[in-house]
């Protein structure tokens, strides 16, 4: 994973003339499919969002129109095997960097040591570590943010209102299982796209 960090200098969230073409176009989709962004992008230049429930694969799509639209330059975590020949490229300039799950690569202090070597920094990454149906949520998205020492904001996708957006900004205490009830609660009312995956 440490190779792939040092790919992430430029993403098209901030290329100049094509990160306004698809903000243009992202607003056009957003709109066609009945969805709207809610809520503006923290004011925080580093953090840790949660991008929750994750239960199809259409929730990284809708997640990046709204960073498109709402001119969020952000990364994300996801698995090696969406970054293969020919779309590596285009998903490392989406902001992606790839977890290879097959082997143990210390995830936590890599991202927690690049969150510390840059002065701006978001990462979102899904909890439930699969779209699939968990019996709980992973707990490395909290584990990176205790070691980083970032606050966690609570993103989300909403099939019931067909909104995406942010929640409040959380501040890890140290007490994992009292932090985790706090942050899941604002999810109980929240639907994923397919909401038997949740």
């Amino acid at each position: 994973m440490a190779s792939n960090i040092t790919e992430l200098k430029s993403t098209l969230f901030v290329a100049p003339v094509i990160s306004t073409l698809l903000r243009y176009l992202s607003i056009l989709l957003l709109k066609l499919i009945g969805w709207r962004a809610v809520n503006q992008v923290p004011l925080l230049n580093k953090c840790l969002v949660i991008g929750a429930p994750h239960t199809s694969n259409w929730d990284f799509v809708l997640f990046l129109l709204f960073g498109f639209k709402m001119r969020y330059n952000t990364r994300w975590l996801g698995k090696d095997t969406l970054f293969r020949f020919p779309i590596r490229g285009l998903m490392i300039r989406l902001g992606g960097i790839p977890v290879d799950r097959s082997k143990s690569n210390n995830v936590v202090e890599q991202m927690a040591d690049y969150f510390n070597s840059v002065d701006e920094l978001s990462v979102i990454i899904a909890p439930e570590g699969t779209r699939d149906k968990t019996v709980g949520w992973k707990t490395g998205f909290y584990h990176i943010a205790i070691a980083a020492n970032v606050p966690i904001v609570l993103g989300y996708v909403d099939s019931s209102t067909k909104s995406i957006g942010f929640g409040p900004v959380f501040y890890p205490t140290g007490d994992i299982e009292a932090d985790l009830e706090k942050i899941q609660a604002f999810y109980a009312d929240k639907k994923g796209l397919i909401p038997d995956n949740y």
